[in-house]
């Protein structure tokens, strides 16, 4: 083990626009306390820098989504080494993701929803919080699960060159649907259309988005996999085929801001076209992660999904990689590595 254990708290709660100076660095000496029963103390290797982890910087009071306390590391998924355990079902060395915080060592309560999963033989630590981690899992089951997609159906997808949205995207065309993929620039775009094989691509910066599905969806779109929400929720609502099913994943429209987003101006829709709306969350799926990765692998080896990440090293990068993420600025799954596969510290 390190000498000491490197922290990142949550000095304050963002106003508006998340900043730098809203976290503190922080080191104290390791975990000295004993374990109680059924808790595992990790090494964290590799945190996933997601956007919903802006909403749980928010004051306490909404009973739907945590709320980190001022003053405590950030919390943030992550995959680690088992280093001490007082469960009979982990032991030291097992490799795990969980929802852990930013700092070298987290003790974690094994039990209800962070309770740690194991990772697969042959996968990384970086694969394990990358290209088969939350994000591709969250496309998986989302989609599948919630969006419930028929073959030869249209699927949209918005924040589509994100790490979600283009899993989504390209599982889509797995199961022989028309895609068309919502993003940002025309860079994006192009990768959707071309090393993608999405069917078609709407810049949301330059192009009126209502009127481009209308354009590209004469028959109304059976499945859209929001993870924007406002307008371009709106725009696809406006569009939605019959009978069609609206997945919601994210908000990032509006995570970094003092504003509530809107909701659907015209509900009367849904209700005469039999449209489903429906939020999830992955860990609802957690039981099934293997069969995800196992699809996952699979998918990959055959060169049916392309994947992009966007890797930066250094505990001391945590709070910058995390605000790019509301930039736009990544390309693909944004993850932190604070140490190699031997738990030495970077």
């Amino acid at each position: 083990m390190a000498d000491v254990n490197r922290q990142w708290l949550l000095r304050a709660r963002p106003q508006k626009h998340l900043r730098l100076d809203d976290f503190e660095y922080r080191e104290e000496a390791l975990p000295a306390a004993p374990l109680a029963d059924g808790e595992v103390r990790l090494r964290n290797i590799v945190f996933l820098c997601a956007p919903t982890m802006r909403n749980w910087m928010d004051p306490p009071g909404n009973s739907l989504y945590p709320s980190v306390p001022l003053g405590r590391p950030m919390m943030a998924p992550a995959v680690g080494r088992v280093v001490a355990s007082a469960n009979p079902d982990y032991a030291v060395g097992d490799r795990v993701y969980t929802m852990s915080s930013w700092q070298d060592y987290t003790t974690v309560p094994a039990n209800a929803w962070r309770r740690p999963t194991r990772i697969a033989d042959g996968i990384s630590f970086v694969e394990a919080m990358g290209r088969y981690g939350l994000n591709p899992l969250t496309a998986y089951f989302g989609l599948l699960e919630v969006g419930q997609p028929k073959a030869g159906e249209t699927l949209v997808v918005s924040g589509a060159a994100g790490s979600t949205g283009s899993t989504v995207a390209q599982i889509g065309k797995i199961k022989g649907l028309r895609v068309v993929g919502i993003a940002g620039g025309p860079a994006k775009c192009a990768w959707l259309t071309g090393e993608c094989g999405l069917d078609a691509a709407i810049d949301y910066k330059s192009e009126n988005v209502a009127a481009r599905l209308a354009e590209l969806c004469p028959s109304g779109i059976n499945v859209f996999f929001d993870n924007v929400g406002g307008e371009i929720l709106q725009a696809a609502i406006d569009n939605m085929a019959p009978y069609g099913r609206i997945v919601l994943c994210g908000q990032i429209s509006s995570y970094d801001s003092d504003e509530q987003p809107r909701g659907p101006r015209n509900m009367m829709r849904l209700v005469y076209g039999s449209i489903r709306m429906q939020g999830f969350l992955c860990g609802n799926y957690s039981a099934r992660f293997g069969e995800g990765v196992a699809a996952l692998r699979e998918w990959t080896a055959a060169g049916r999904i392309h994947y992009r990440e966007d890797l930066h090293s250094g505990f001391d990068k945590l709070p910058g990689a995390f605000i790019k993420l509301f930039s736009g600025a990544n390309e693909g799954t944004l993850l932190v590595q604070i140490a190699d596969e031997t738990g030495a510290s970077r």
